[in-house]
């Protein structure tokens, strides 16, 4: 089996360490910062289409936007940074134990992602990871494709965790199962718009969900 998780907002509580740093790119460029809703709307997109729906008539300093952005996300000292979950280590190393592979799909870049891991040592955790500067963005499935195909996973026997719709809609687009988790950026009503097995509200009953599912397919 394969398990495949998103990784902000649903490994990892870094939802305000992005919205400070989009919004202080925002005024390094001279432009309005988004609000806070907004930037946390497209956590999961690559940066170049963040960039798109956050500034589309400012297309010239998408690049110079991307940079900062980058820099104030791993720089910046106003703002805690980022943490995993409680409970997800524990689960992660439950599901290892049992055999089962793991993986990652981000709107992160290869070097962001292998930061993360490096910073919570989990890289040695999951077999596959698929970036967003080295496939297509979600919500486009290529991601799940890539690593169904690399991992040599029927898509019946694989499963996708995350907290927002690009997450539940790259899935679906797969006819892969999908938990959404409440508590990273999409409400539980647009969650569920996108059909997911469930939806959870803590990492603990995530765990729980997986096992279910798990225990579905024998």
């Amino acid at each position: 089996m394969l398990i495949v998780f998103d990784w902000d907002g649903t490994l990892c509580d870094s939802v305000a360490r992005i919205v400070h740093a989009m919004q202080s790119a925002a005024l390094d460029e001279g432009l309005e910062p988004p609000p806070d809703a907004a930037v946390r709307n497209i956590i999961g997109l690559s940066l170049p289409h963040a960039m798109l729906k956050l500034f589309p008539d400012d297309s010239g300093k998408h690049c110079d936007l991307i940079a900062a952005y980058s820099y104030h996300f791993v720089h910046s000292n106003h703002i805690p940074d980022s943490a995993l979950f409680d409970g997800v280590r524990d689960m992660l190393a439950n599901l290892g134990s049992s055999g089962h592979d793991l993986a990652v799909a981000t709107g992160k870049s290869r070097r962001g992602l292998d930061r993360a891991f490096a910073q919570f040592n989990l890289g040695d955790v999951f077999a596959f990871s698929r970036c967003a500067d080295e496939t297509r963005s979600k919500p486009h499935p290529q991601m799940l494709q890539e690593l169904l195909d690399v991992s040599w996973t029927d898509v019946s026997d694989a499963l996708m965790i995350g907290d927002s719709t690009y997450d539940l809609e790259m899935a679906a687009a797969m006819g892969m199962g999908s938990v959404g988790v409440t508590y990273g950026v999409h409400p539980p009503e647009v969650l569920r718009a996108h059909a997911p097995n469930e939806l959870v509200d803590s990492v603990e009953d995530l765990e729980s969900a997986i096992n279910r599912w798990l225990r579905e397919r024998g």
